[in-house]
């Protein structure tokens, strides 16, 4: 449908900002704000200081380029209900399609054994540190944990979208409120380290894959750019820009205050000391600080947190594995799901118990594939297909955001070897 057969007020609207704009940029940025920005602090402020500033002047623009871009893609195809993989199954065909309900797994997949681990790790240092318990064994422990987290899936699953829902905002409040609170620790230390100007670069290159995996909103980007075309016609390209920027720069505003605020009252020393212990920087602050508010808060914001994005993390990956093997296999649907279901659940068991590094995972296994279909498949289709050439962005938006793109992965390479 175009503009021209939009009712008046419909086309006059994209030129306002609307409160329903805005509540689509809290959902952009409630999708963004999940378990990874728990771990952000520790890799960002790894490198310094004045590398986390130059992180952080880049963040807003590398995340805004490539959201509105993978936007426009979607709105490029001739169906108005079109999603992500009906577009690129029209642009590229079925092999295309394939190959992004793929990658779409391996990107989502790898997502929910970091969370399997991370919630093992939380809940084992809050008995530890703050209730004063001995560990639980840890094959037991991880697997009562993600049984029960399972069970919240599948025996409840729309109460625990609900509920999921419902936490993302108490839980942006309550790390705002976190932030704010430690801004009277902050000290020097960070600032008086002696910065490597030579290796300033590499340590930027190398933390690109988890400002990825942190600002990542592309799961929603699908849903939100069907309404806005449905609503607005060929004018709603106006709109995904609008919005998609508005959450970038509160995302740049509220996630950067809360890793500048973690970092600067932190120690590099400290920082390393939570890098090793493989817990999130909540749990971390709850063990090393006086606050009975931190010690308490920190690993129950934590546990909300990993809960609330293993659920919706956990119901992508099941669909996209259910749907690699429906294409392949004459099974019952029946039949694969539960085959999926357990496969997922056993896996993300045997990963808690080996407990690998969570950064490691997010950088390795979470970053390049999220990097490969944000950044790069909207700057191909817009080189490569008729469709999207009124979609185009300028040409340097599209070098930074293959830059950017290619960063993220190539750094993973090379941190490989």
């Amino acid at each position: 449908m175009t503009t021209a057969t939009k009712p008046a007020h419909a086309v006059q609207s994209t030129s306002k900002f609307t409160y329903k704009d805005f509540t689509w940029c809290l959902s952009l940025f409630g999708t963004a704000v999940g378990a990874g920005v728990l771990f952000l602090p520790i890799k960002a402020g790894a490198g310094g200081f004045w590398p986390l500033v130059i992180l952080a002047l880049i963040a807003a623009p590398m995340t805004w380029f490539a959201h509105k871009s993978l936007a426009r893609f979607v709105l490029s195809a001739k169906n108005e209900n079109a999603d992500i993989t009906d577009t690129v199954e029209e642009h590229f065909g079925k092999t295309g399609a394939n190959l992004i309900t793929f990658a779409y797994f391996f990107a989502i997949y790898p997502i929910v054994l970091i969370y399997g681990v991370g919630i093992t790790n939380t809940v084992d240092s809050f008995m530890v540190n703050q209730l004063g318990m001995e560990s639980v064994p840890r094959w037991l422990l991880s697997g009562a944990l993600i049984l029960a987290m399972t069970a919240g899936v599948v025996f409840g699953k729309e109460l625990m979208l609900k509920a999921t829902s419902a936490m993302v905002y108490p839980l942006v409040a309550i790390l705002l409120a976190l932030s704010v609170f430690l801004v009277p620790d902050w000290n020097t230390s960070m600032m008086q380290v002696s910065p490597d100007w030579s290796s300033l670069p590499s340590v930027v290159w190398l933390a690109i894959p988890l400002i990825v995996f942190s600002f990542n909103h592309s799961p929603v980007i699908s849903q939100f750019s069907k309404e806005m075309r449905i609503k607005h016609g060929d004018a709603a390209v106006k709109k995904t820009d609008a919005v998609t920027a508005g959450a970038s720069l509160m995302l740049m505003g509220f996630v950067m205050f809360f890793v500048f605020s973690v970092v600067l009252s932190l120690s590099p020393e400290q920082l390393a000391n939570a890098k090793a212990e493989n817990i999130s920087v909540l749990s971390y602050l709850a063990n090393v600080h006086a606050s009975p508010l931190i010690s308490y808060m920190g690993p129950v914001v934590a546990f909300a947190a990993i809960t609330s994005s293993y659920f919706g993390h956990f119901l992508g990956a099941q669909e996209g594995l259910v749907g690699l093997i429906k294409s392949r296999s004459n099974a019952s649907v029946s039949k694969i799901e539960k085959g999926s279901l357990a496969f997922i659940v056993i896996t993300t068991w045997i990963v808690s118990i080996i407990n690998p590094s969570i950064l490691g995972m997010i950088e390795t296994m979470g970053a390049p594939m999220i990097a490969a279909i944000l950044f790069l498949l909207p700057v191909y289709a817009m080189k490569k297909v008729p469709a999207m050439a009124k979609y185009k962005t300028s040409p340097a938006v599209q070098l930074f955001t293959v830059i950017c793109g290619v960063a993220a992965i190539t750094s993973v390479i090379y941190g490989a070897f």
